[in-house]
């Protein structure tokens, strides 16, 4: 796709259409690196275990922490402290 590069303020800059974004996940900022002579603009990644403490927390509250197969379970696990 050919894109017009643009004067913005004191900068220049590219227009990248909505569709592009959505389907990139790119919503208010984004990674932005030169590499070997060309920009990428990639979504930031978050910490992929970011809340996972919250929601074990959340879900010992509710109950949702009981053991899956309790027949399976070790002598001494309910002594165990999470």
């Amino acid at each position: 796709m050919e894109v017009a590069i643009r004067k913005m303020g004191n900068s220049q800059g590219v227009l990248i259409p909505k569709p592009i974004l959505t389907q990139l996940g790119l919503e208010r900022t984004a990674d932005l690196q030169v590499r070997d002579g060309v920009i990428e603009i990639r979504a930031f990644r978050r910490n992929p275990r970011e809340g996972w403490a919250d929601d074990a927390r959340r879900l010992a509250k509710q109950g949702g922490d009981a053991l899956v197969w309790p027949e399976a379970a070790n002598e001494g696990d309910d002594e165990l402290v999470w």
